[in-house]
């Protein structure tokens, strides 16, 4: 061989040497790439598994594609599948079940469909999804991934079941627009559907009207054949009235036995004149109710807007206005609001003066219902109520003159009085009890309210803490914004703020959300309905027992009377319970006794 030959054998043989090396190398340098990778996934399974130990949220990841990737016991359990099974599905396909098929996906699933979609992140997002053909509610949040090159790889993010949070909240909710007992729109949602109307009359010849219907007879049949029947015939009242309604007309419960109507349809004179003949005559025949026969009869009142400047809460105080002539009328009576009523009006106004001398006069009163911890059964607070015994015109039950009070104004100067005698007496009873005073809205958003509570506390020595104000949901009808002043103000000053009559009217959780309250005040009827076994009533308790937990709030049950709603308001959570079974309304002196008997044991 050649010296040339050789030459270029030795260079073929380092050549090949020279490769072999550098294959080695690659593959050494993948296989190590390969156990990173692995050692990556199992880094990642491990915090997962972390994560979710002991915890009620998972966490979740989708691919660029968003198809779900290392997918966690805990996450395929919420699915409903094996998390092998589960691994490269489609993350809205596994959620939306039928609704996968037939396109009608729910707008919060649509929503996060989008945002997946627009790689935008998200936090705290309701979505219903549907999970082994059930309905679900979880709260997703999620953040858009990227792989080592900076490319856009997917999402991660963290969820957690809340269907029963949601359902609960969605319970309160509906609470805050819709009477419990009758199914029908409350006070809130007639006055939000009579402002619509109103907008849309609003044209040169548009129309609308508001009834006021008044049940007569009916406190009769609550004395005589008892809650139950009184409740049934409203039942059955709502019924035929929800049955006599056009298209869209709103019929609702006020209050009691009254219930309203918005006509949006034809409201001239002629058809509401109709429209309230029909359902007296309808409303009016007799009701079988648990075998009683039952006879009613019905006062109407209405009034009539035309596009002129009038509010929608004008509008209800004529047609109640006409519903008060009409109840002076007789039964069976329908009256649309005139403006010679207004003057009728005016001859009340001597009731109105005299409650203007009442302060200076000494006709008013305080009586005071015990508080008990429904544990315990030991007193721990009192509730002022006040008293009028006008020298003029006898006994004025509360619920006639505070009316007068709040429209007239003189509930300012009645209010100071109350929170002056009241913080003196309670200065007097033992440190641990605690006074509760009701705020109206005139009193609370005047602009010496703050003044005058702090004049109050200082003359009397009360500590602040003891003073609990209580105020009722139309409060948030007010302006917003100087409430939540007001509010502060309050606390600022050391005292509490109660929600009263929790459920009446005007509820919304979007009031707890907004403000910190420290005790709920439910009202009676849940009382009542949770001891009749109502599921409504029972499951309703139970959220506004459980949300008030949450927010550390304490709950006060409005009206208890017996032992069988006592064991069931306890069984049901409540913290503190007021009623007659405990002690009816006293006047100072014998609240002050009740000390004497072991100083502050339970009234019974």
């Amino acid at each position: 061989m050649g010296a040339g030959a050789a030459a270029a054998q030795l260079c073929i043989a380092g050549l090949a040497a020279a490769g072999a090396v550098i294959l080695a190398r690659l593959s050494a340098s993948l296989n190590t790439a390969r156990a990173g990778a692995r050692e990556k996934e199992e880094t990642l399974s491990l915090l997962l598994r972390e994560f979710e130990h002991d915890r009620a949220e998972w966490l979740w990841q989708v691919d660029g594609t968003r198809r779900m990737r290392h997918v966690s016991p805990r996450f395929a359990q919420a699915l409903g599948i094996e998390a092998q099974a589960a691994e490269g599905l489609p993350l809205i396909e596994a959620i939306a079940g039928e609704g996968w098929k037939t396109g009608a996906l729910p707008a919060s699933l649509r929503d996060l469909a989008e945002r997946l979609k627009r790689r935008e992140a998200f936090s705290g997002t309701i979505v219903r999804v549907q999970v082994d053909g059930a309905a679900r509610w979880w709260e997703l949040s999620g953040t858009p991934i990227c792989d080592e090159g900076g490319r856009f790889a997917g999402f991660r993010g963290v969820g957690s079941d809340v269907t029963e949070r949601t359902e609960n909240a969605q319970k309160v909710a509906r609470l805050a627009r819709y009477d419990q007992l009758t199914g029908l729109p409350n006070r809130m949602m007639l006055n939000e559907s009579l402002r619509r109307a109103m907008t849309g009359a609003a044209s040169p010849h548009g129309h609308c009207a508001f009834l006021i219907i008044d049940i007569d007879r009916f406190k009769t049949v609550n004395d005589t054949l008892g809650h139950a029947i009184g409740d049934g015939l409203l039942l059955q009242v709502a019924q035929r009235l929800r049955a006599m309604m056009g298209a869209g007309d709103m019929c609702g419960r006020m209050d009691g036995d009254e219930f309203g109507i918005v006509i949006t349809g034809d409201a001239s004179a002629a058809a509401v004149q109709a429209m309230a003949a029909a359902i007296i005559e309808r409303v009016s025949r007799p009701y079988d109710i648990d075998r009683h026969a039952v006879h009613i009869g019905l006062r109407i009142g209405s009034a009539t807007y035309a596009g002129n400047a009038e509010t929608g809460e004008l509008l209800m105080r004529r047609a109640d206005l006409a519903l008060e002539r009409a109840k002076e009328a007789g039964g069976g009576v329908h009256l649309a609001y005139e403006p010679g009523m207004q003057a009728e009006a005016d001859k009340r106004r001597a009731l109105e003066h005299a409650l203007h001398q009442a302060v200076d006069n000494a006709e008013l009163d305080l009586q005071f219902q015990p508080v008990v911890d429904t544990e315990s059964e030991r007193i721990v607070g009192f509730e002022a109520l006040l008293r009028w015994n006008s020298a003029a015109h006898g006994r004025i039950a509360p619920d006639v003159f505070i009316p007068i009070a709040e429209r007239t104004g003189a509930i300012v100067p009645i209010g100071e009085w109350v929170l002056n005698r009241a913080c003196e007496e309670a200065a007097k009873w033992p440190a641990h009890v605690r006074l509760a005073v009701n705020v109206s809205p005139e009193q609370l958003l005047h602009e010496n309210f703050t003044q005058a509570l702090s004049h109050a506390l200082d003359n009397s020595g009360l500590a602040p803490a003891r003073l609990e104000l209580e105020v009722t949901e139309s409060v948030f009808l007010r302006d917003g914004a100087a409430v939540q002043a007001t509010f502060r103000r309050i606390e600022g000053l050391g005292c509490t703020i109660a929600l009263d009559d929790f459920g009446t009217g005007y509820s919304s959780l979007g009031y707890l959300r907004t403000h910190r309250f420290s005790t709920i005040k439910i009202d009676r009827s849940f009382v009542q309905g949770a001891n009749k076994n109502s599921a409504e009533s029972v499951a309703i308790l139970r959220a506004v027992v459980a949300l008030a937990d949450a927010l550390d709030m304490t709950t006060t049950a409005e009206g208890v009377e017996n032992d069988s709603e006592l064991e069931n308001i306890r069984r049901l959570g409540c913290t503190r319970i007021q009623g007659f079974i405990f002690g009816s309304p006293m006047d100072a002196r014998e609240a002050r006794a009740l000390f004497g008997q072991g100083g502050g044991a339970g009234t019974r």
